[in-house]
């Protein structure tokens, strides 16, 4: 039988025939092989000789093919961020890329795939174990099978880098997807060699609350199915996946014999027997949270307005997409309280509206019942079954009126959604583990199970769910504390003031981790969730956050979208069009590419003839003229692109979503209608390639 965990130290050795993978410390396994450059992998029982250069590296994180050559990606560089239950946990901090072609050749579009793959590793957080499955929550750990090797027990939703490891996994099986893999039956040597990667956030953090030592960690897995930015990825696709789509988990152990600090003796509830007689036993208890776009067509389309075109498509059609993706809740979590924080009113009432005729499609007795007061006239409202008859009446909708409630800095009115779900939570649970005295396979003993979950979402599933997600989390995690006896009835997890600012640090940390990854910034509003309090400081940051999301979202997010695409297999470079510069060329017509640099040259010159004093004596008025006129044709170019704002923003190359593109096709379609410069844009220039542009098939049933 091979090896059950990854290696926790390979050598590459290079050669102009192969790559070889050995790990030092385990002289006796076999060397992993690929061919150059046929890509060719296979198992040698012996070491290779003939290496140019022996490197090492902390693990190999993928094979990706790109348009002229495949290559290798190892992590060269990790952080370690501590200690989960004893198991070294890390961060990737560097990569590199390993060419398969001994002689680099270079061409203008695999260049930019490789800065795209290069960047979005730079900036992604990724974390990974040699031990431990960090993509799956301890509750479903408890339930895996310890004989299988790591990566075959890993969530396939948060097995970030899967894609680009399925050469070594179709390998390792002994499937056969296309040239370049040799099978010989299941190599379960190959095994060692494939190591797991989450995308999110990690916090481990050895602490004390009320003299008890314990370990608080917080983790946030996020999806690698319709993974992307902000506005580029909305609402569910076909397959019932969702955007932005994260599970966080938050873990407290006590008696974690690896911290610095004692062990606990245990609290009242434990000396009570109430937890039986493992006082001294380490103790895990986790909970669990998710929270994802609303599960219906929708898509909101950048123009550089500040605030988006919405576009919703019918109900009816996404309910097939929705089942798919309740199935697959249900399946692993249980009973989903559904809470939705969008607007009541405005132009997020559309999306409100949409998920709660989706809901009353899914249960089969619809009941439904609001609550009003002096604020708004639908303070909450409850969607479910009345009574349940089959999976989807497991469905719970929630409707908090966040903005509402809460504005004038009254965040304390949050606690009215709280006292909603309380009796959910608690009929909920939570996950706790006792390690299992002398077990070699480091299994926990199963004392309780977590059998719902609130799956939280606003428009982005970001500021307004960050603020109720840590506030379930601080109410979760005092009830769990009172439940071991570590805290005494009418105490809180906040009582203690060192413990009550580590809490709120590491979810204010994990918001802007969320933030980060989708829309470019960090969090708003973590003022709040860092101090309790919204200070102006925190008010300022928002703004700039705000602004720069705008600038990121229309002309940044294009470029990362890609570079989703590449490193998780939406788009697959095509090997017949090397040389041609066709994905990343500009194709917008001339004039229409220089109307911003016409803009930037006006707003020199005018600054410059602000600026110029006339001699003494010399007529002004030419200076004048030539400084109305820029302002005119500055104002002119500033109005064109305001007006015609889709030809200007940064759209993905790869995969340009439908709505896009037809937003693209009609703003030149009026432009080619403009009295002023209609006349040169011609038909035939340089226009727009109308290939690859059907990645996301919104359909023509649309509602504006």
């Amino acid at each position: 039988m091979g090896t059950l965990y990854p290696f926790r130290d390979i050598n590459v050795h290079a050669s102009t025939s192969h790559y070889a993978f050995t790990s030092p410390s385990s002289p006796s396994t076999q060397t992993l092989v690929m061919e150059r450059p046929s890509g060719d992998l296979r198992m040698s029982d012996r070491a290779l000789l003939g290496a140019k250069r022996v490197s090492s590296i902390a693990g190999i994180l993928g094979i990706i093919r790109l348009g002229l050559d495949k290559y290798i990606i190892t992590i060269t560089k990790a952080q370690p961020m501590g200690r989960l239950k004893g198991h070294m946990v890390y961060k990737i901090i560097a990569t590199e890329f390993l060419p398969l072609r001994e002689r680099t050749l270079h061409d203008p579009d695999e260049d930019t795939y490789l800065h795209l793959l290069k960047t979005l590793l730079r900036s992604g957080p990724m974390y990974f174990s040699y031990s431990f499955d960090l993509t799956n929550s301890f509750q479903r750990q408890a339930h895996a099978d310890p004989s299988m090797p790591l990566w075959k027990r890993a969530d396939d939703r948060f097995f970030w880098n899967k894609f680009i490891q399925s050469d070594l996994i179709d390998f390792a099986t002994g499937q056969d997807r296309g040239p370049g893999l040799r099978h010989g039956g299941y190599q379960d040597g190959a095994d060692p060699f494939i190591l797991p990667v989450i995308f999110g956030m990690m916090r481990i953090a050895n602490s004390q609350l009320k003299s008890t030592p314990l370990t608080f960690i917080l983790i946030t897995r996020r999806s690698r199915h319709r993974a992307g930015t902000r506005y580029l990825t909305r609402g569910i696709d076909e397959q019932g996946h969702v955007a932005n789509f994260n599970e966080t988990e938050q873990i407290v152990i006590i008696n974690d014999v690896v911290g610095p600090l004692g062990g606990f003796a245990g609290g009242e509830g434990m000396q009570s027997g109430k937890f039986g007689s493992d006082k001294n036993d380490l103790q895990v208890m986790s909970y669990v949270q998710t929270r994802g776009s609303v599960p219906v067509y929708w898509a909101e389309v950048n123009s550089l307005h500040y605030t988006p075109n919405l576009q919703v498509r019918g109900v009816e059609a996404a309910v097939d997409a929705a089942k798919r993706h309740f199935d697959e809740q249900i399946r692993i979590y249980g009973d989903n309280f559904l809470v939705n924080l969008v607007n009541q009113k405005g132009r997020e009432e559309r999306i409100k509206k949409a998920y709660e005729n989706m809901i009353r499609i899914l249960v089969s007795s619809p009941s439904e019942s609001k609550q009003a007061d002096q604020v708004t006239d639908e303070k909450i409202h409850l969607l479910g079954s009345s009574r349940e008859k089959q999976k989807y009446d497991r469905l719970h909708y929630v409707y908090f009126d966040f903005h509402n409630e809460t504005k004038g800095l009254r965040w304390h009115r949050a606690q009215i959604l709280l006292d909603q779900l309380k009796e959910g939570l608690v009929q909920g649970q939570y996950f706790r583990g006792v390690d299992l005295p002398g077990d070699t396979q480091d299994r926990l003993e199963i004392r309780n199970e977590q059998s719902a979950v609130v799956r939280t979402n606003c428009m982005d599933c970001l500021d307004r769910t960050n603020v109720v997600q840590t506030m379930l989390a601080r109410w979760t995690l005092t009830r769990q504390l009172l439940d071991l006896g570590v805290l005494q009835p009418g105490q809180s997890a906040d009582d203690d003031e060192a413990f009550r600012a580590l809490f709120r640090n590491v979810w204010a940390d994990n918001a802007d981790v969320v933030s980060k990854s989708y829309s470019g910034t960090g969090a708003l509003k973590t003022d709040f969730t860092r101090t309790g309090e919204r200070t102006r400081a925190g008010m300022v940051q928002d703004f700039r956050n705000s602004l720069t999301r705008y600038v990121k979202n229309n002309f940044g997010d294009g470029p990362r979208q890609d570079g989703f695409d590449l490193f998780l297999g939406v788009y697959l470079p095509s090997t017949s069009s090397v040389g041609s510069n066709a994905h990343f060329k500009d194709h917008r017509p001339v004039l229409i590419q220089s109307i911003p640099y016409l803009l930037a040259a006006s707003l020199f010159l005018v600054i410059v003839a602000s600026l110029a004093r006339p001699r003494p004596g010399s007529t002004t008025w030419p200076l004048r003229v030539f400084l109305i006129l820029w302002i005119v044709i500055g104002s002119w170019c500033l109005h064109f692109i305001y007006n015609h704002g889709m030809l200007y923003v940064n759209w993905p190359k790869l995969n340009t979503p439908r709505w896009a593109s037809e937003g693209y096709q009609e703003a030149l379609g009026n432009v080619r209608k403009d009295m002023l410069i209609g006349p040169f844009v011609v038909r035939h220039e340089r226009g727009v390639s109308s290939a690859r542009l059907g990645y996301l098939e919104e359909g023509k049933k649309r509602t504006q």
